[in-house]
C-alpha cells in the first residue's frame, strides 16, 4: 500500500511537470500577496508539531512582512487547531492526500513543509511521501519549495528514491548536521538550521501553576515532569486487510486512522512493558529519595496511553494531556517543572527556554542530537536499553546534583539555536527572492533578531545573560547573500 501511494504521488509530480510546460497555473506578480502553503502534521494535538508551525508562521510574517504574504496551513482537524496559527487560513488535509496536493499546491506561490520527522521511515512512509510529494509538486510548477527545520533518518526504498529524485530542485533546511549530511548524500540542496519551537511563548506561569495545584501540587515541592510515549508501535503502515478485519472488531487497539495501523505483536508489547517498567522504577526510586511531585505529561494525544500505563505502575500519578490542554496551556504546565525526563523531543525543546533541567529517553536520533548540541551526551538513554531504569535514575540524580552546570549549557544552547533560526530566516528570504526577484525584501546589514518573531521577556533576559557571560560567539549582524 505504501509503495502504491509513493507511485501515485510520483506520477502526479511527473504530470505536474507536463502541466507546467503547457502553462498551467498562474505565477506571482508584483502587487499581489505571496501565497505560501504550509504542509505538516497538524490537527492531531501533537504539541510539538503545532508549536513549531506556530513559530514558523510568526517568523515568516516577520521576515516577509504580514501585509505581503497570505499563509495557509493544512490541518487534520480544524476543531483541534482552532485558535492556532494567527490569521493563517486552515484547510483540512484528507486522509487520501495525493490528488488533494496535486490540486492545492499549484494554487500557491510556494510550499513550506514543516514536519520535524520529514525524511524518515521511523513513523510512517506515508508521512515522508506526503512531504516529498508537496515539495516535488511545488518544484514541478517552479514554485518556492522549502523543507523547513527537517530531520532525516533511515528511509525505506520508496521514500528514499522519491527524496533523491524530487528533492533536488527544493531546498531543505535541516535541523542537525547528521540530517544535513544524509540529505546531501541524496543530492538534495541543504542548509543547516534548527527547530523553530525555540521562540514559542506559552500562557503565563500562573496558568501552569494553577493547573498543577488542581492536580494536587502544594505549590512548593519541586515538580518532576515525565513525558512517556509508546516507542515500539511505529511505524504506522497501511493495510486493507486490517481495515476490513477492524469492521469485525479486530485490530481496534492498533488502529491509527483510516486504513493505517500501528505495529502489534508480543514482541512489541514486551518491549513496551519493559520501557514503562524501567521509567517507573526510576521515578519511584527518585521520589523515595527526594521530595518531589511527579506528574505525567502527554505531549500528543497518543501519549495518553503511555501516561496511563506509567501512572498505574506508580500508584496513580496525575496525568495532563494535550487532549485537555492546548499547546499554550500544556507548555506553560511543563515549564513549571524543576526536572524533566522525556521521550518527546519537543517536551525538552519547549521547556529549555525556561531552563528546566531535562534528560531524554529516545527512540531515534533527535533527542540524542540535541543532547550532543547541549554538550551533555550522557543525559540520554535508549528506549530499549535493558538497564533503562538504572540509567534513567542516574540521569535524574545528575540533574539534581549538577543543576547549575546543566542549566548553563541549556541556556547557551537556546541562544545558539535562536541565532541559527535567525539564519534560517535569511535563507528563506533569499529563496523567495531567487524565485521572485520583484518581491520586495530587505537589503543591507541587520541585527539577527530582526529575522526572528517578537521574543518573550524571558528569552530577552536569557539572551542578555548568556551573551554577557560570553558563553556564545557573538553574532549580532547578518546580511542577506543576495
Amino acid at each position: 500500500m505504501d509503495m502504491a501511494l509513493a507511485g501515485w504521488m510520483s506520477g502526479l509530480i511527473e504530470w505536474g511537470k507536463v502541466r507546467h510546460v503547457f502553462g498551467s497555473g498562474r505565477r506571482w506578480t508584483p502587487g499581489r500577496r505571496l501565497r505560501l502553503l504550509f504542509v505538516g502534521y497538524n490537527g492531531a494535538r501533537n504539541t510539538g508539531s503545532d508549536v513549531r508551525v506556530e513559530e514558523m508562521l510568526r517568523q515568516v510574517r516577520q521576515v516577509l512582512r504580514p501585509d505581503r504574504v497570505e499563509l495557509t496551513v493544512l490541518t487534520q482537524d480544524k476543531a483541534l487547531t482552532r485558535g492556532y496559527f494567527g490569521a493563517a487560513h486552515q484547510i483540512r488535509l484528507p486522509d487520501i492526500f495525493p490528488p488533494f496536493l496535486a490540486r492545492e499546491v499549484p494554487r500557491h506561490d510556494g510550499v513550506i513543509t514543516c514536519e520535524g520527522s520529514m525524511f524518515k521511515s521511523k513513523f510512517a512512509d506515508a508521512l515522508t511521501v506526503m512531504m516529498v510529494g508537496a515539495l516535488g509538486l511545488a518544484a514541478a510548477h517552479n514554485r518556492v519549495s522549502v523543507g523547513y527545520g527537517a530531520e532525516a533518518g533511515a528511509m525505506n526504498f520508496a521514500p528514499r528514491w522519491m527524496t533523491s529524485r524530487y528533492g533536488r530542485r527544493s531546498l531543505v533546511v535541516a535541523r542537525s548536521e547528521e540530517s544535513r549530511d544524509l540529505l546531501s548524500g541524496l543530492g538534495v540542496p541543504v542548509e543547516l538550521g534548527t527547530d523553530t519551537a525555540w521562540t514559542f511563548e506559552p500562557k503565563p506561569d500562573a496558568y501552569g501553576k494553577a493547573a498543577l495545584r488542581a492536580a494536587g501540587w502544594d505549590g512548593t515541592t519541586p515538580v518532576l515532569a515525565v513525558c512517556p510515549i509508546h516507542p515500539f508501535w511505529w511505524p504506522v503502515k497501511a493495510s486493507l486487510l486490517k481495515g476490513a478485519a477492524r469492521l469485525c472488531g479486530r485490530y481496534r487497539d492498533a488502529h491509527y486512522r483510516s486504513i493505517y495501523f500501528h505495529r502489534t505483536g508480543r514482541s512489541v508489547e514486551r518491549a513496551y512493558a519493559a520501557y514503562l517498567d524501567g521509567l517507573a522504577r526510576a521515578v519511584d526510586t527518585f521520589r523515595q529519595r527526594h521530595k518531589v511531585f511527579p506528574v505525567l505529561v502527554a505531549m500528543e494525544r497518543l501519549d495518553a496511553r503511555a501516561c496511563a500505563g506509567l501512572s498505574e505502575r506508580l500508584g496513580g500519578l496525575p496525568v495532563l494531556t494535550s487532549d485537555d490542554h492546548d499547546m499554550y496551556e500544556l507548555v506553560s504546565i511543563a515549564r513549571q517543572a524543576t526536572w524533566m525526563v522525556s521521550s518527546r523531543y519537543h517536551g525538552i525543546v519547549t521547556t529549555m527556554p525556561a531552563r528546566v533541567l531535562s534528560c531524554g529517553v529516545t527512540m531515534d536520533e533527535r533527542i540524542r542530537n540535541l543532547m550532543r548540541q547541549r554538550g551533555q551526551p550522557s543525559l540520554v538513554a535508549e528506549v530499549d536499553d535493558p538497564d533503562l531504569g538504572d540509567k534513567t535514575l542516574a540521569m535524574l540524580e545528575r540533574l539534581r546534583t549538577d543543576g547549575d552546570a546543566i542549566r548553563a549549557g541549556i541556556g547557551r544552547t537556546v541562544v545558539e539555536h535562536l541565532k541559527t533560526m535567525a539564519h534560517m530566516g535569511v535563507v528563506l528570504e533569499e529563496r523567495v527572492k531567487a524565485h521572485y526577484p520583484e518581491f520586495e525584501t530587505r537589503t543591507g546589514v541587520h541585527c539577527w533578531r530582526e529575522y526572528l518573531p517578537p521574543l518573550s521577556p524571558e528569552l530577552e533576559t536569557l539572551i542578555a545573560e548568556v551573551e554577557t557571560s560570553g558563553a556564545t560567539t557573538r553574532q549580532d549582524l547578518v546580511e542577506p547573500r543576495l
